[in-house]
């Protein structure tokens, strides 16, 4: 891509669902394409045990950010330790990506989901950085302790917790 080159790029190693998760992912973000598909030749797929002509890799963009996608084999998993964070200002914002996101997957909590392909993904409102970092320490903790009850994250229960006015149980 001459384009434009973006330092750091998210590498995504898929068994053999590369395109698919990217096209879904395409399909739930503004801003966002395919922007290249390659496929396995007769070297690399004898070396990786690939079919050969099948998808090696799937180059997309998500909100301006860029990811590569690797159908490479079942060998590796997701696995919470890296995820993808979604800021979002509005609590239709939480439920839109919340709900497209969560299809298929599973809901954790703390606003935290794996996708149908098992990629982490935390769906937060940006307000909830700001209510933590708060000067008050009691009105972090309440917060804090409200999140901690939460699934997906409710921006009318944190901003309760913070109040002092019960503990924003939130959805989910």
């Amino acid at each position: 891509m001459k384009d434009r080159m973006q330092k750091i790029v998210p590498f995504l190693w898929f068994a053999d669902q590369a395109e698919a998760a990217a096209k879904f992912y395409v399909s739930i973000f503004r801003k966002s394409k395919v922007m290249r598909v390659a496929r396995y030749g007769e070297a690399d797929s004898r070396a990786s045990g690939r079919p050969k002509g099948s998808v090696m890799t799937v180059e997309f963009e998500l909100a301006g950010q860029r990811f590569l996608a690797l159908n490479g084999g079942p060998q590796f998993k997701f696995t919470e330790a890296v995820s993808f964070v979604v800021n979002c200002r509005t609590q239709a914002e939480v439920d839109r990506y919340w709900k497209k996101l969560s299809a298929g997957g599973k809901e954790i909590q703390c606003g935290w989901l794996k996708d149908k392909y098992g990629v982490p993904w935390q769906i937060v409102p940006v307000i909830l950085g700001d209510l933590l970092a708060d000067r008050d320490a009691a009105k972090r903790e309440r917060v804090m302790e409200a999140m901690l009850q939460m699934v997906k994250l409710d921006i009318a229960g944190l901003k309760r917790a913070a109040a002092g006015r019960g503990p924003g149980k939130g959805r989910g």
